[in-house]
């Protein structure tokens, strides 16, 4: 009796050894997103597209922005409202084509872009580049 006695004594203090020290791990936790400025502002206007015809088209109260392809002229409208601030009157949409290029045998092409001319409400003005 005493054999089997300490045989499951034996089992009993293997079974203590086998437990381990359980480490704790902090998870990172993502702020939520606190405006919707952030979530849709630049969902559909990638940057503002400056030339030297987007120059003479700000006289007559317009501003051209390159956009993302798969946007249309509703979200335009909005993301320019919420991140200037602006009354957006009329919004025109041009695909621009990719152009061929050539450097002696090798032929490649320009990449092609949307971009977006946006009239605003008289007496408004967009800042695109500080003064």
């Amino acid at each position: 009796m005493s054999a089997l006695f300490r045989k499951t004594e034996k089992k009993a203090e293997k079974e203590v050894v086998k437990e381990k020290p359980v480490v704790k791990v902090e998870e990172k936790k993502l702020k939520p997103i606190k405006s919707d400025f952030i979530k849709q502002g630049w969902r559909s206007v990638k940057s503002p597209h400056i030339t030297e015809k987007a120059g003479f088209l700000e006289g007559k109260n317009q501003f051209v922005f390159k956009v993302f392809d798969n946007s249309n002229k509703n979200e335009i409208k909005k993301s320019i409202e919420e991140i200037y601030r602006v009354n957006v009157t009329n919004v025109n949409i041009i695909n621009v084509r990719p152009k061929e290029r050539r450097k002696g045998r090798i032929k490649g092409q320009k990449s092609g872009y949307k971009k977006a001319i946006v009239s605003l409400k008289a007496g408004q003005k967009i800042e695109i580049l500080p003064r």
